[in-house]
């Protein structure tokens, strides 16, 4: 995987409070990714990007909601999100992250 790839697939953290639990209790971390993206891809992504290892990695589609507006309805756009869970002893630390 090039490392153009890699900045194409992990958009960024997805920091909420259900994400910030599953921090601190799972040791899973919770990341925003391209819709194409696999599970393949993100496991290397994380494990290069991060230099940790990943033990799993569960993806979610996310529906976009849809909202009034002033014009009509509108929708806002899917996305997918991707919970990494990391081996024993690993962790992420965001604020370190190049």
């Amino acid at each position: 995987m090039n490392q153009e790839r890699i900045f194409k697939v992990l958009l960024g953290p997805h920091i909420s409070e259900k994400a910030t639990l599953q921090a601190d209790l799972a040791g899973q971390y919770v990341f925003r990714v391209a819709t194409t993206a696999t599970k393949l891809e993100v496991k290397k992504a994380v494990e290069k990007l991060f230099e940790v290892k990943v033990k799993a990695v569960q993806t979610v589609k996310v529906k976009g909601k849809t909202k009034r507006t002033a014009r009509g309805i509108g929708k806002r756009s899917d996305w997918k999100k991707a919970y990494v869970c990391l081996e024993q002893g690993q962790e992420i630390d965001f604020a370190d992250a190049e």
